[in-house]
C-alpha cells in the first residue's frame, strides 16, 4: 500500500474488517459485507462479554442508540441523514458506517453552494462527446450514481449548503432508486442495485441556508448527534483522535493527564458562558467543539516538537487554545481576555501548578495578538 496523508477508514482498518468478516456468521442485508452486529461492533469496539478472540478498538465515542438506529435505518430503503452541531463525529461516523457496510466510504459528493446536479447524476466527457457522441462509455457517473450501480453507501455531506435544485435532485434518487439519462435512446436508465443507500450529514448550526424541504425529509430517518459533554466521554475521544495524529506525524509525546484535563476544563467554562450569553458578540464565533480541542491540542503538540524541547507544556497549550479561538479581532479577544481574568486567573491561585503557567500563557498570547 502506497503512503497515504489520510487512509479510508476501509484501508486503515482493513486487517479488522477482514477478520470479523471471517467470522461473521449473522444475517447480512442485501450486498453488505458485514451484518448488522458486526457493523455495529466495528464501530463501537468489542467488551470482554462478547467473547471474541481479539479486542476490536473503539472507533467512535457517543451513545450505542445513535448508532444502531443508523444501522437499521440503512437497512431498510430509506436514507440516513446525521445531524447536530459541527465537531460531533457526523462524518467519521457516517464514513465508518460506509467502510464497514460496503468496504467503501469514498464515494462522496461535498454540499457547497457550488454543488450542481451534475454533482449527483453524472456530466460527460466533453472529448469523447465530440469524438464519438453521447454514450455511456462517454459519460461520467457521479459518486451517487456509481453508489447506485455497485449496491453500497454513497455519502453526501453538508446536505443543507447545497442549493434547493441540487436537493430536488436527491428526493427523485431516493424515492425512485434511479435516474434516468434522457441524452441517449438506449440503455438510458440506471437502476440502484440492493445495498444502495445514502448517508447525509448537515449542520444544525446551518438552519435558515438551504433549509430541506418536507418532501426530502420524509426520505431520510434523523439521527441527532448531540455534542459531547460527558468530560469522561470527551477525553477518551481527544485521546483517541491525538493518539492517531502523532502515529500520522510520527511523533513520540506524552500528553500529561493535568494538562487534558486543563484543556477539557477551559472548553467547559468557555460553553457554559457561550451558552449565557444574551448576543451574538458575547460568544466566540468558534463551536467549541471535540474537534477542536483536538486541533488545539495537536497545534500545542506540534509547536512543542518542532520549536520546543519536545514537551508539552501549560503555557504553549495556553498560546494554542487563544491563536485557534480567537477568529474575530477584537470581540474574541475580548471574550478570552475576560475570561482568563474572570476565570483561569482565580483558579490559577487556588489550584496553583500548570494553571498558573496556563494563565501566563494565554495572557501573553492574548497581548500578542491584541
Amino acid at each position: 500500500m502506497t503512503d497515504m496523508l489520510r487512509a479510508p477508514a476501509e484501508v486503515k482498518y482493513a486487517d479488522e474488517l477482514d477478520w470479523l468478516e471471517s467470522i461473521d456468521d449473522g444475517p447480512k442485508p442485501f450486498s453488505w459485507r458485514l451484518s448488522p452486529k458486526m457493523v455495529r461492533l466495528f464501530v463501537l469496539g468489542s467488551e470482554r462479554a462478547d467473547g471474541l478472540d481479539r479486542e476490536v478498538s473503539q472507533k467512535w465515542f457517543g451513545d450505542r442508540s445513535f448508532v444502531e438506529r443508523s444501522i437499521v435505518t440503512l437497512a431498510s430503503d430509506r436514507g440516513l441523514l446525521l445531524i447536530g452541531d459541527p465537531g460531533t463525529g457526523k462524518s467519521w461516523l457516517a464514513e465508518l458506517l460506509a467502510a464497514a457496510i460496503s468496504r467503501n466510504s469514498t464515494l462522496v459528493v461535498q454540499g457547497t453552494a457550488g454543488t450542481t446536479e451534475d454533482h449527483i447524476k453524472y456530466s460527460w466527457n466533453v472529448s469523447m462527446v465530440i469524438a464519438k457522441g453521447q454514450s455511456r462509455a462517454s459519460m461520467i457517473p457521479s459518486p451517487i450514481m456509481t453508489a447506485m450501480e455497485r449496491g453500497v453507501i454513497g455519502r453526501f455531506e453538508e446536505l443543507t449548503r447545497s442549493t434547493s435544485d441540487v436537493q430536488d435532485a436527491l428526493i427523485s434518487i431516493l424515492s425512485e432508486k434511479y435516474v434516468s439519462i434522457p441524452e441517449l435512446d438506449d440503455d438510458n436508465i440506471v437502476f440502484a442495485q440492493p445495498g444502495f443507500s445514502i448517508i447525509a450529514t448537515a449542520n444544525s448550526r446551518d438552519r435558515g441556508v438551504n433549509d430541506l424541504s418536507s418532501a426530502l425529509k420524509r426520505r431520510f430517518n434523523f439521527v441527532r448527534i448531540p455534542v459531547v459533554t460527558n468530560k469522561r466521554s470527551e477525553a477518551e475521544i481527544v485521546r483517541f483522535r491525538t493518539t492517531e495524529l502523532l502515529r500520522r506525524h510520527q511523533i513520540e509525546l506524552d500528553v500529561p493527564p493535568n494538562l487534558l484535563d486543563i484543556l477539557l476544563q477551559s472548553f467547559a467554562d468557555l460553553r457554559t458562558a457561550a451558552a449565557s450569553a444574551t448576543s451574538d458578540d458575547e460568544k466566540l464565533e468558534s463551536a467549541l467543539s471535540t474537534a477542536e480541542q483536538i486541533g488545539v491540542l495537536e497545534d500545542a503538540i506540534l509547536h512543542s516538537t518542532f520549536f520546543g524541547d519536545r514537551t508539552l507544556r501549560a503555557q504553549t497549550l495556553a498560546g494554542s487554545l487563544v491563536g485557534s479561538l480567537a477568529r474575530r479581532t477584537p470581540e474574541d479577544l475580548a471574550i478570552l481576555n475576560k475570561y482568563w481574568h474572570g476565570v483561569v486567573e482565580p483558579r490559577s491561585k487556588q489550584d496553583g501548578g500548570d494553571w498558573q503557567a496556563f494563565l501566563e500563557g494565554g495572557r501573553e498570547a492574548i497581548a500578542t495578538l491584541s
